[in-house]
C-alpha cells in the first residue's frame, strides 16, 4: 500500500463491542440452510441456492469495499489536484520573474557590449547551469557594479526558489497519478464484482428465486427477533436509569444534567433527531456506489449527508467516520449513533432505535429501514456516537 495512504483500522474492536468469529454476511443463512433443502448440491452440478447466495453476498462484500476505497482514493485525488494547482501557478509565477531577473542581467550584458566591457563573462553566466558557481567567480564579481550584483543576486534566489517549487510540483504530480492509479483500480475492482453477481443471479431460475426470496424472509425475521431483543435491554436500562435518577433528586442528590433540556444527551438527540429525519426522508433513493446525493447514495454517503444535514461535518468514508466521535457499546446506543459492519469498516448505518437502523444497503437496493442484525450480530464492528 502506498505511503500516503491513511491506514486502516485494525480488525481489533473497541470496548463494549465484542470480536467477531467470522465477518461475513451468510452466517445467519448458513445456519438456515443447513436445515433445509435448499442447501442440497444440485443434482445437475449446478450450485445450490445457500452457494449462489454466499457467492453473491460475497462480491456485493467486495463491491461495497472497493467503493470506499474508491471514495478514499476519489477524496484524495480531489484535495492532491488542488495542491498541484496551487504548485503549478506559483511556479509559473515565479518562472516569469526569474525571466524578468535574465533580461535585467541581459541589458547589463548589452551595455557592457556597447561600452566594450566584459560581455563574455556576463553571457556566459546568462548561459550557465548554476549561475551561484559563477557568480562565486572574483574574476566576474569584480567587473559587475553594485545594481548589476543586486540583479544577479535576484536571479539567484529566483532560480533556486522556482527549482525548488518544481520539484514540489513534480512530487505532487506523481502522487496525483499514484492515486487516480487507485482510483481506476477501485473502479475497476467495484465495477467487475457487480457483473459477477448479476451473472450468478441471472442463472438461477424463477422457482429458484422464490426459493431464495423464502430464504431471506427467514433472515429479516431472525434479524427483527434479534432487534426486539435489544430494544427491550435498551428500555430496560433506560427505566433502570431514571429510577436511579428520581431516587438521587428525592435524596436530595442531583444528577448532572438530569431533568435539563440543555444538557449535553438532549443537545445530541437534537441533532441526531434532526439527522435521522434526513436519512428518513432518503427512503427509497437506490443505493449508487460513490453517490452523495441527493438522487442516490452509498452506504457512507448517506451518513455524512444525514449528519450533514444536522450540522455536523463527518469524513466521507466509513474508514475516517469509524475514528469520528465517541465508541460506546451496542447496549448503550442512541439514535442517530453510526453502526459500522464487518472487519474491514465497508459499511455504516444510521441507528434510530428499537435495534434498527437506516442504510443504503448494497448494489441493486434502496435506502431503508432495517435491522441492525440484518447480516448477524456476528458482522457488527462497533458504534460511533458523532456529535
Amino acid at each position: 500500500m502506498a505511503s500516503h495512504r491513511k491506514s486502516r483500522p485494525s480488525g481489533a474492536r473497541a470496548a463494549g463491542i465484542r470480536t467477531p468469529a467470522l465477518a461475513t454476511a451468510t452466517l445467519t443463512s448458513m445456519a438456515l440452510f443447513s436445515q433445509s433443502a435448499e442447501a442440497a448440491p444440485a443434482e445437475d452440478g449446478k450450485p445450490s441456492l445457500e452457494e449462489v447466495e454466499k457467492k453473491v453476498d460475497a462480491l456485493y462484500r467486495q463491491a461495497e469495499s472497493a467503493t470506499e476505497k474508491y471514495n478514499a482514493a476519489k477524496e484524495r485525488t480531489g484535495r492532491q489536484r488542488k495542491q498541484v494547482d496551487t504548485l503549478l501557478d506559483d511556479v509559473a509565477r515565479r518562472t516569469e520573474r526569474l525571466n524578468k531577473a535574465r533580461e535585467e542581467l541581459g541589458s547589463f550584458a548589452a551595455a557592457q557590449y556597447r561600452t566594450g566591457a566584459s560581455v563574455p563573462d556576463t553571457a556566459t553566466f546568462l548561459l550557465a547551469d548554476s549561475p551561484q558557481g559563477y557568480f562565486d567567480q572574483d574574476q566576474l564579481m569584480s567587473r559587475l557594479t553594485s545594481r548589476q550584483k543586486g540583479a544577479v543576486d535576484d536571479y539567484v534566489t529566483q532560480q533556486a526558489a522556482t527549482m525548488k517549487k518544481r520539484q514540489e510540483a513534480t512530487r505532487s504530480l506523481e502522487a496525483l497519478t499514484g492515486t487516480q492509479d487507485d482510483l481506476k483500480a477501485a473502479k475497476t475492482t467495484v465495477q467487475t464484482k457487480l457483473a459477477s453477481a448479476r451473472e450468478l443471479l441471472s442463472q438461477l431460475t424463477a422457482a429458484e428465486k422464490a426459493r431464495l426470496a423464502v430464504i431471506e424472509k427467514r433472515q429479516q425475521e431472525e434479524a427483527a427477533r434479534k432487534a426486539a431483543e435489544l430494544a427491550k435491554q435498551q428500555a430496560a436500562a433506560a427505566g433502570r436509569e431514571a429510577s436511579s435518577s428520581a431516587a438521587s433528586s428525592a435524596s436530595g442528590g442531583s444528577a448532572s444534567g438530569s431533568g435539563s433540556d440543555s444538557g449535553p444527551d438532549s443537545a445530541y438527540a437534537t441533532k441526531a433527531a434532526k439527522a435521522i429525519a434526513f436519512a428518513r426522508a432518503q427512503i427509497g433513493k437506490p443505493y449508487v456506489w460513490g453517490a452523495t446525493g441527493p438522487g442516490s447514495y452509498d452506504c457512507s454517503g448517506l451518513s455524512q449527508a444525514a449528519w450533514k444535514a444536522a450540522g455536523v461535518s463527518l469524513p466521507r468514508t466509513t474508514y475516517d467516520q469509524v475514528n469520528a466521535g465517541t465508541t460506546v457499546s451496542l447496549a448503550d446506543a442512541l439514535p442517530g449513533d453510526l453502526v459500522f459492519f464487518y472487519d474491514d469498516v465497508s459499511h455504516v448505518g444510521i441507528y434510530i432505535g428499537n435495534g434498527m437502523m437506516i442504510h443504503a444497503p448494497k448494489p441493486g437496493a434502496y435506502v431503508r429501514e432495517e435491522s441492525i442484525y440484518y447480516g448477524g450480530e456476528s458482522i457488527i464492528h462497533s458504534v460511533v456516537r458523532p456529535a
